[in-house]
């Protein structure tokens, strides 16, 4: 009988574990996790729903992805500061929050993004007809970091010549965009500011009455929704990233797209942020 030597044998035994673990799931270091604000102009859907679009990250990058809805929009910021997300769709503060605290990388964004716009919104039967008609009367913001739920709506009021601290009866924050539609829808606010491709994929999907709303004031474009990389992920990754998104394709990828509710992807540089960053450090938000 042939006698293996230690050597070999040890050989052996490397090639037989190393064909094990290549039969075995991935671990969680090659789990990648992307972070989806709340109601963020990248998807108000459920898990469920969410599925195309992870199988088709998954597929481009090569490892098992996770898409995850955190509390809020700040916990998004958060978590790519602590390494809890890889990647994330961020708002336009919401990224400049996280570029200066934690320097993340921007990726890319809808073509949209690049022109984006807050809308007003209030019943239908109500007397706002202009900015000026919200004196006296009860605002529903989204989050608090959120560009296109708060900030830019609070800019354009301010520049109406409201005071949001002393005009309006009261200002809320209902925590995400859905959840102003359905306050407006209900009553329990007389307005409420969103993010536009939100309110419009609200009421086209009937998750909300268009008949009981209607848009009073549309703000100038601003910039807004990116896509990030927490800055350790490493050149190769951030590539296949930016590819997965910028290969997306009308007529072929239409149910990834319709999650993102987009239809072209650009490359994105920070230098397009400088207008919401100095407006973010003229209110002192962080």
């Amino acid at each position: 009988m042939f006698a293996f030597t230690p050597s070999r044998q040890l050989r052996m035994t490397i090639m037989a574990a190393a064909a094990i673990a290549a039969m075995q799931p991935a671990s969680a270091e090659d789990l990648l996790r992307v972070g989806m604000i709340p109601g963020s102009g990248a998807t108000t859907a459920s898990a469920d729903d969410q599925k195309a679009l992870q199988a088709y990250l998954s597929e481009a990058l090569g490892v098992p992805v996770k898409l995850v809805v955190p509390k809020d929009y700040n916990a998004t910021v958060e978590g790519l500061g602590n390494g809890s997300f890889d990647f994330a769709i961020l708002g336009a503060v919401g990224y400049v929050k996280a570029h200066e605290k934690f320097g993340v990388v921007p990726l890319v964004q809808r073509d949209i993004d690049k022109q984006f716009h807050s809308l007003f919104i209030t019943q239908s039967n109500s007397s706002i007809n202009a900015l000026g008609d919200l004196k006296g009367k009860r605002f529903a913001f989204g989050d608090m970091v959120s560009t296109s739920g708060h900030v830019m709506p609070y800019r354009a009021m301010v520049e109406a010549g409201i005071d949001p601290g002393k005009d309006l009866q009261w200002s809320r924050f209902t925590g995400s965009h859905a959840a102003t539609v359905q306050a407006v829808a209900a009553g329990v606010a007389d307005a409420g500011s969103v993010d536009e491709t939100v309110f419009k994929s609200l009421v086209a999907d009937g998750k909300v009455d268009g008949s009981k709303l209607r848009v009073f004031y549309t703000t100038p474009p601003f910039v807004d929704y990116v896509w990030v990389a927490r800055k350790e992920v490493d050149g190769a990754t951030l590539k296949k990233f930016t590819e997965a998104f910028l290969n997306l394709a009308p007529g072929r990828d239409d149910k990834v797209l319709g999650i993102l509710r987009g239809k072209k992807f650009a490359a994105v540089t920070d230098a397009e942020y400088k207008p919401v960053q100095d407006y973010v450090k003229k209110l002192s938000l962080f």
